[in-house]
């Protein structure tokens, strides 16, 4: 994500850049920070940080590092304590200016892991209520040689009980899914017996716990980039249809499954990290949330004439859905975020594009079943 987050752009098509970036340390994607290593998060003058999150995941549980804000309001600092080792951290930034204009960042980095131990960063987190499309993901910090002996470490049951079947995506990416989508209701649960299994010559595991999740509601959208459409369904049944803006001519949306992996209330979009160069740079993005790696969201759009919502494709390959700046709950926007779960199907038919690769984000659901079983190790 590089700190800042895919597409939009203003309606004409310039770039809407804030005067300085909101700064992190450590930088975004850095690898191997130590246990006492700084952390801040800091504003130039004339800005003031209005809310200020950073927490760890380790084995799918969430701690949040205590920190507060200095009286000028331009710098946050954590309250004493340590990082925790083998731990992906995230920072969550809001900062406004003086005319009431808001700017966001997310960024992340990974902590030391010792010498000679791998460790598999994963989603969703534990005792979380997702959406029927979660697919359980494995990152590991070290490339997999013995993807079988891994893969046979890791167990993912359900109650009800449904078939689930891993796929690797290179040697560092494990992935686990049942044939369709799961079922409400369902609890799944995540074993994990990488302690002393060894990954690649002289690298071992150390993770032993159980972890677990619940399935919500079944909410399933259909975009039609043609038509410039999103059915919402929830359980089967049609909620409401909304109008929409999906990828222009020259950057069009992807066609596919694809799953919400992440919700942020407001966020930073610079095409600069997406390969756009500076074509845009939107600091505060209401209601977006995110489809793929690659900088494909579903978000709000605040900036664009009202009459393209549901007549003209606009973004560089995006979805948009009509909002206001600093986003309303009762805006079109506000009210599918509010209504999203992280791990709720979008997909997309009806565009000029090709269909989304099966690991840019959580887009399993779009290999069939032979297709997927055939990615194991396990045979």
């Amino acid at each position: 994500m590089a700190g800042l987050t895919g597409c939009g752009a203003g309606s004409d098509g310039k770039a809407r850049a804030p005067e300085e970036a909101i700064r992190v340390v450590p930088d975004d994607g850095a690898k191997g920070i130590g246990a006492h290593e700084k952390v801040e998060v800091r504003v130039p003058e004339g800005r003031r940080l209005e809310q200020v999150t950073v927490y760890g995941v380790t084995d799918g549980r969430r701690e949040v590092l205590p920190g507060s804000v200095s009286g000028d309001g331009r710098t946050w600092k954590p309250d004493g304590g340590r990082l925790g080792l083998g731990a992906e951290y995230s920072v969550d930034a809001v900062a406004s200016d003086g005319g009431g204009h808001t700017l966001a960042r997310h960024t992340t980095f990974t902590t030391f892991v010792p010498p000679h131990r791998f460790i598999g960063y994963f989603t969703p987190e534990n005792a979380s209520t997702v959406g029927t499309g979660m697919i359980v993901s494995f990152g590991f910090n070290r490339p997999v040689e013995n993807r079988a002996a891994v893969e046979r470490a890791i167990r993912v049951t359900s109650s009800p009980a449904v078939a689930v079947a891993g796929h690797w995506f290179g040697r560092s990416r494990l992935d686990f899914r049942p044939r369709s989508y799961w079922r409400p209701g369902t609890r799944v649960s995540v074993g994990m017996r990488l302690r002393d299994v060894q990954a690649s010559p002289g690298v071992y595991g150390v993770q032993q716990k159980t972890v677990a999740f619940t399935v919500g509601r079944s909410q399933v959208s259909l975009v039609d980039a043609a038509a410039h459409t999103m059915a919402v369904r929830r359980d089967g049944a049609l909620l409401t249809t909304l109008p929409v803006t999906a990828g222009a001519r020259k950057h069009t949306t992807y066609n596919g499954k694809m799953v919400v992996m992440e919700k942020h209330a407001v966020t930073r979009m610079n095409g600069r990290t997406v390969g756009f160069g500076g074509e845009y740079d939107i600091p505060d993005v209401p209601h977006a949330m995110r489809l793929t790696r690659s900088g494909t969201f579903l978000h709000g759009n605040y900036w664009a004439p009202a009459g393209v919502f549901g007549k003209v494709n606009t973004s560089h390959g995006c979805v948009g859905l009509r909002d206001v700046r600093g986003g309303s709950a009762q805006s079109p926007a506000g009210w599918l975020f509010d209504s999203t779960l992280v791990g709720d199907v979008v997909e997309v038919v009806n565009s000029p594009d090709t269909t989304v690769a099966p690991d840019n984000g959580l887009g399993g659901w779009n290999l069939d079943w032979a297709r997927w079983r055939s990615g194991s190790a396990l045979g």
